[in-house]
């Protein structure tokens, strides 16, 4: 897996510098303050992974198949989850986000593989990660 690199200069404001390989990406949330949106924030790269992942594992599935997949589109939204209680010391908290995800499928698909398309869009790695959980261990350098 690769590397990603992020740094922030308190000069800049709100404004997150990342690196990915060769590639350089910002992040520009200094509107935050004042409510206004001035770019993607972190949930949007996050989504967009997931979108990503999702319509290329799609198309890989369905050319492997020679399905005539033409187009496949997700659109995703974030949203919480009321959470009743805090849960005991010890026990797993339960899930306080949900991304609903909806996909559009073109091409002269049958019911059936619409519907297993359907199922296979759940595989992509990203998903997989998602729904397993990540424990984060941070070191300080």
């Amino acid at each position: 897996m690769g590397c990603v690199f992020v740094s922030a200069d308190c000069s800049a404001g709100y404004v997150a510098n990342i690196r990915m390989e060769d590639q350089l990406f910002e992040i520009d949330e200094s509107g935050v303050d004042e409510g206004i949106k001035t770019g993607p924030d972190p949930n949007d790269y996050l989504m967009s992974a997931l979108g990503a992942c999702t319509v290329i594992t799609l198309h890989m599935y369905a050319r492997r198949k020679n399905w005539p997949l033409d187009r496949a589109e997700v659109s995703l939204q974030m949203e919480s989850i009321p959470v009743a209680s805090v849960p005991p010391a010890g026990e797993i908290p339960q899930k306080r986000l949900q991304i609903i995800k909806r996909l559009r499928l073109c091409g002269d698909l049958s019911l059936e593989q619409v519907e297993r398309l359907k199922q296979i869009s759940a595989r992509c790695p990203v998903q997989k990660t998602l729904e397993a959980g990540v424990f984060i261990q941070t070191i300080l350098e």
